[in-house]
């Protein structure tokens, strides 16, 4: 902020704190399919058989807040797109 940067970061707890935005994997998704993960490998699938895990659901965080203090305009279509606004 004191440079008036705006930054994107990947996980949504930047823009929550003040940051501009996020674009990223949820995290709460991520955790609970790690727990489905964990539950075959625990009921004995081994997990060298297992496919790899890839993030599925991304989102994008919008802080107007942040966007206002530096003097950022967000486009109308971006706006639209986001998960979660920030005011």
């Amino acid at each position: 902020m004191a440079k008036r940067l705006p930054l994107i970061s990947m996980f949504d707890v930047f823009p929550k704190s003040g940051g501009l935005i996020s674009y990223g994997p949820n995290v709460g998704e991520l955790f609970r399919r790690c727990g489905d993960y964990v539950a075959k490998i625990l009921h004995g699938a081994k997990p060298s058989d297992l496919p790899i895990q890839r993030p599925v659901k991304f989102d994008l965080v919008i802080n107007f807040k942040t966007a206002l203090a530096l003097g950022v305009d967000i486009p109308t279509q971006l706006q639209q797109l986001a998960d979660d606004v920030i005011e």
